[in-house]
Parts: structure tokens; C-alpha cells; sequence
């Protein structure tokens, strides 16, 4: 067993006893998880456009944006506004990047909302058609076309006050998380390409792009936290734990990294894949049953940055040697205000659709996964994605719906494979917030505003201009359970 035990103060122990007790999931969390048993078993028929699955916010219909475009279908009461679509001029002078994914929203100056905004750019080497172009002077990679933009919103107006880029040449960022002390966010490549694909350096790392800065910095990537396909990454505020999650198929692992310093990610840490207690190779894809308590331990990547990485070198492949458990595509995490992290396997479960699985941390070893939630079709939740936990302590998953199982939506039945975000309260019952009406493309990076009142959401897009977005919604939250 190669098990860290963390050490925390004072106050982290007391505020973890309340969530785990011995390495067991207190009872008060267990009636939570009972909610969303029951209801996965109750739930089998096609509910789309049949109005609230459960503690939602009523029937949805078309609304239109400010300028009279129908984009979204939401309850009675919610309005939006779009901004910041692919190819629209930037403060800096560049154009608005493409393909537009994990999100994050913190204060900004006078009084605005910033956002710091993945692009997945996956253009081959030296290919910046609508990607993140920059200053050619803090390109991490001269050949690679993805990275950030921040944007500050005023949400009195509601209007952009400043946008720019702010990383660029990096490759496929995809989502990511809020780093230690909330001081930026974490952005995640979701790719291993590297000198043999044409680019100019080795891709599959995180990065920082720091929440107050105004204008972009040279790219440093943290290669001691692993060369793999990142999806997200976020830190714990008590330990500074960085949890990571790998979009990587079938084989696909749940990770932590241990820095040497918290602040300071590039000082080096140590990386860990973890293992379920006592099994070797524990297989969570299919036959899991939720609320199932999960005893883990951490075994240590010894050579987190491989070159090549091959499929025995790869960083999942060393942690499943030594018993590591697998996923199917880990994509979106996000941490509670308890101090857990919630994460999606995207392919995962009996019916391929979807699972939401907790990771309770603990004061005296390494922790306890539940799964909280599995879809047992496509019209419950179909191929969640990111996913944020809302200020009332809820779910809203974002889909991306690439299963091509070509289930329209009776609100826009011209869309194949329709994209939603659902909902999920403290009564387990999944239910449709909002339908992307627009297109086909998947919703991403949604997020709150620091006051709790506006829903941050994006329409990723394509390589064209205006189809990718940035949304704005409000209305009567406290209605619902959201």
C-alpha cells in the first residue's frame, strides 16, 4: 500500500469529522444518496418536454436572447443574456476564440463578474484558424492554438467591460477548476500530442491562469503533475490537494496531487492514482450500486511526465499496475462547500449515460467514494459533462451528448442529439433546466456568479463565427432547487 496519510489543522479535522467518520459516510450524507437510489430505479420512460422531472422549476419553452435570437429553452420567470461568440473583435484586438469549455467566475474590478474561459482548440500543429492567437510572446507552444480568454462582464448592463486573452499556446483545453486560495483557475489540456505530432513542445499538462491579471503571461506547465488527458483539476482549500480527472476512454483514472507547495504548483508534488481498498483493478463502468460506500487508498505515479507516453508508460497505466482503479472518460469535477469533490464519468454505468460519483476526503487516510447518481437512459441524463454544484448545494450537469443515439427534443425536433442541462437537487430527482435550441452543440463551463444570482453557461461551438457563446441567465432561483 502506498497510502499518504494528509496532514491538516485543526480546523480541516473538524470540519472533515463531520463528513467522515472512521472512513465511513455519516449517516446524514447516506439519506441524500438513498434519494438518488431510488429514483434511478424508479426512473425508465422518456420524460423529455413532459414538463419538471422532479423538484425542477416547470415547463420549459423558447426564449429569446437580447437581441431576439431563440437560443434556450427555459422555465417561466428565467432570461439571458449571449455575449462573447466566436469571432467577435476582443478588447486586445483578437478575435474571440473558438470551441468555448470549462469556465470559472470570479470578482472582478468595479464591480464586474470575471470569467476565465477554456477553449478546446484541437487545430493541428500551426493551424490558428479561429483559435487562441495572442502575443507570440508568451505562446507556451508556437504550433498549438488552444488556451484562455478572461472576460469581464458587468452584470448592471450586462455587457462586456474588457475581454482578452489570457494563456495561449496550449492544446485542447478542456475544463479545469479553481486553484488553491481561489487565486485562478486551473486550465487542463486533454491531449498527450507532442514533437511527433508537429508541435514544438510536449503537450498534457496543467497551467495557472491567475485571476488578476489583465493581460496574458507566459505559459508554465506543471509537469509534475502528469502528462495525461486532462479533463479537470481542482484544489481542495484546507490541504491544497489538487484532484484531476482523465478523459482518456475506458481507462481513465481518478488522481491527486500532492504539492510541495500549495501556492506554488510548479515547485513539484507528488502524483497519485487512486485504488480501492484492498482490490486490484477495481473496475467502476458497470455494475456499481449507488450509495455504496468505497474505501480508498493513493498509489504514487513514479514517472508522472512520460516520453513517450505509450500504452504502458502512460500515467494511467502505471497506477493500474499497481492496482489503480478505472473509469469510463472522468470528465468535469467541482468541489462543495462541504469540503467533497463531485466528479462525472461521462460513458460510465450499466446503460452508458452517465454517472456522478463523490469523493469524501478523510482526515486519517485516503478517503471514501460514493456514487451519488447513474442514468438508466438517455432521456434521464444523457453523457454529462462539466458540471458545477450550485450555491444552494445542488447539481447542474451540462450535457454532450456524442452518443448519436438520435434523441430529439419535442421543444426543437430539427436537432438530432439535443443538448441540456439538467438539474439535480437534495431530493434526488433529475430534472430539465435548460435546452440548447440553438444547435447541437454541448453546453460547458457553467458556473455562478460570486453573489449567487447569475448562471454562467457556454454553448461550445464550432470552428465558425457566432456558433460558439457565452451565456448569461437569471431569474427566480430560489424556486426551484437549484
Amino acid at each position: 500500500m502506498e497510502d499518504t496519510i494528509i496532514k491538516m489543522d485543526r480546523r480541516s479535522f473538524l470540519k472533515r469529522s463531520s463528513l467522515v467518520a472512521g472512513g465511513m459516510v455519516t449517516a446524514a450524507t447516506l439519506q441524500t444518496l438513498v434519494a438518488h437510489t431510488a429514483y434511478a430505479k424508479e426512473c425508465r420512460a422518456d420524460v423529455r418536454g413532459k414538463g419538471p422531472m422532479g423538484n425542477g422549476y416547470g415547463e420549459l419553452k423558447p426564449v429569446a436572447d437580447q437581441s431576439g435570437a431563440l437560443i434556450l429553452a427555459l422555465p417561466d420567470g428565467f432570461h439571458y443574456t449571449t455575449f462573447s461568440k466566436t469571432g467577435d473583435p476582443m478588447s486586445d484586438g483578437f478575435a474571440t476564440p473558438a470551441i468555448h469549455d470549462g469556465m470559472s467566475a470570479f470578482k472582478g474590478p468595479d464591480g464586474t463578474i470575471r470569467l476565465i474561459r477554456n477553449h478546446e482548440l484541437r487545430n493541428a500543429a500551426g493551424n490558428f484558424a479561429f483559435g487562441v492567437v495572442g502575443p507570440a510572446s508568451t505562446r507556451y507552444d508556437a504550433f498549438a492554438s488552444g488556451g484562455c480568454t478572461t472576460v469581464d462582464y458587468d452584470p448592471k448592463h450586462k455587457r462586456i467591460v474588457r475581454d482578452f486573452i489570457s494563456i495561449n499556446g496550449t492544446l485542447v483545453n478542456c475544463s479545469g477548476g479553481r486553484a488553491y486560495n481561489d487565486i485562478g483557475w486551473i486550465t487542463s489540456e486533454e491531449t498527450v500530442s507532442g514533437l511527433n505530432n508537429g508541435y514544438g513542445k510536449k503537450h498534457g499538462y496543467n497551467f495557472l491562469v491567475r485571476a488578476d491579471i489583465n493581460s496574458p503571461e507566459p505559459a508554465v506547465a506543471f509537469t509534475a503533475m502528469g502528462r495525461f488527458a486532462h479533463e479537470a483539476a481542482v484544489a481542495d482549500q484546507e490541504s491544497g490537494i489538487v484532484y484531476q480527472t482523465e478523459d482518456a476512454g475506458g481507462n481513465s483514472g481518478f488522481y491527486r496531487f500532492l504539492p510541495n507547495d500549495p501556492e506554488n504548483l510548479v515547485a513539484g508534488g507528488v502524483l497519485q492514482m487512486a485504488k480501492i481498498r484492498g482490490i486490484n483493478g477495481y473496475d467502476t463502468r458497470t455494475n456499481q450500486t449507488v450509495g455504496a460506500e468505497l474505501p480508498v487508498e493513493w498509489v504514487t505515479i513514479d514517472n508522472p511526465d512520460p516520453e513517450p507516453v505509450t500504452s504502458s508508460t502512460s500515467c494511467f497505466a502505471q497506477g493500474f499496475a499497481k492496482g489503480g482503479a478505472r473509469w469510463n472518460r472522468l470528465e468535469g469535477i467541482f468541489r462543495g462547500d462541504d469540503g467533497t469533490m463531485y466528479f462525472v464519468s461521462t460513458s460510465g454505468g450499466n446503460a452508458a449515460r452517465g454517472q456522478l460519483w463523490q469523493f469524501i476526503p478523510s482526515f486519517t487516510g485516503g478517503g471514501t467514494l460514493v456514487l451519488v447518481f447513474e442514468s438508466p437512459n438517455s432521456s434521464v441524463l444523457d453523457s454529462p459533462d462539466n458540471l458545477c454544484v450550485t450555491p444552494s448545494g445542488g447539481i447542474l450537469f451540462c450535457e454532450d451528448d456524442a452518443s448519436g443515439d438520435s434523441d430529439a427534443h419535442p421543444l426543437a425536433p430539427e436537432i438530432t442529439d439535443i443538448n441540456r442541462l439538467v438539474g439535480m437537487g437534495r431530493s434526488g430527482e433529475p430534472f430539465e433546466f435548460a435546452v440548447n435550441i440553438f444547435s447541437d452543440s454541448e453546453f460547458a463551463g457553467a458556473c455562478f456568479s460570486p453573489d449567487g444570482e447569475i448562471l454562467f453557461v457556454n454553448i461550445q461551438g464550432g470552428n465558425s463565427l457566432g456558433s460558439g457563446m457565452t451565456c448569461a441567465i437569471a431569474g427566480p432561483w430560489r424556486r426551484g432547487a437549484l
